[in-house]
């Protein structure tokens, strides 16, 4: 799953309205975060396999440590006591290791059984991405709903266009759609992609967070 997690930080906006865009975007994606970095350490592995799944050309040979039920735990508990101890909020410290846990369930539904419980354990996954017009019907409903509760637990700042929203919400969906048609030439060229990606996406997330505010 992709828009369907940053439908989750957009979701979770009313309920934690003085947190950021940017970092209810960021915990609802951390796995995804990390992922790149394990892969470009070579502590984690990736394969291009077109039909290894109907709606993706990758196989996730192996990530115990960014996509292990165990693991996202322990990564939603660390950014949850690094917020925590950064604002002094509890309840939206709480809210956001909840957004990281949120990940791999999102996950579980789409991925085939690849999705370890913990390193080195037993592997699972309803396979969603078998089909894609369910892929698309599920997870672009789950992005409708997202955008739509943001949208009305907020209101533009006076004064404030909003376009940072409009482009934020465009190149998700343009990248979402980019993943049917495309092929990465290398592994390189997935976890560059990945990184520069986010930057690209949480710098739109700022901005259409600035030209908002949260309604009460």
């Amino acid at each position: 799953m992709f828009i369907g997690h940053f439908a989750a930080g957009f979701a979770l906006k009313r309920a934690a309205p003085r947190v950021s865009l940017v970092t209810l975007c960021a915990a609802a994606q951390w796995p995804d975060i990390v992922w790149p970095v394990l892969v470009a350490a070579g502590v984690e592995r990736v394969a291009i396999a077109p039909g290894d799944t109907a709606f993706t050309p990758l196989a996730f040979l192996s990530y115990p440590w960014s996509h292990s039920l165990l693991l996202v735990i322990l990564w939603a508990a660390a950014f949850a006591l690094v917020y925590f101890f950064r604002a002094r909020d509890g309840r939206a410290a709480a809210l956001l290791g909840g957004l990281v846990v949120s990940h791999w369930l999102l996950d579980y539904i789409t991925h085939r059984p690849d999705l370890p419980i913990y390193p080195g354990g037993p592997h699972h996954g309803l396979g969603l991405w078998n089909s894609i017009p369910a892929t698309l019907a599920v997870e672009g409903g789950i992005f409708a709903l997202g955008v739509w509760l943001y949208v009305r637990s907020t209101r533009p700042r006076h004064g404030r266009r909003q376009y940072g929203l409009m482009a934020f919400v465009t190149v998700l969906l343009l990248g979402y759609t980019a993943n049917l048609s495309s092929v990465p030439p290398s592994v390189s060229a997935i976890w560059i992609g990945a990184i520069a990606g986010f930057a690209v996406l949480f710098a739109l997330a700022a901005w259409a967070d600035r030209a908002r505010q949260p309604i009460g």
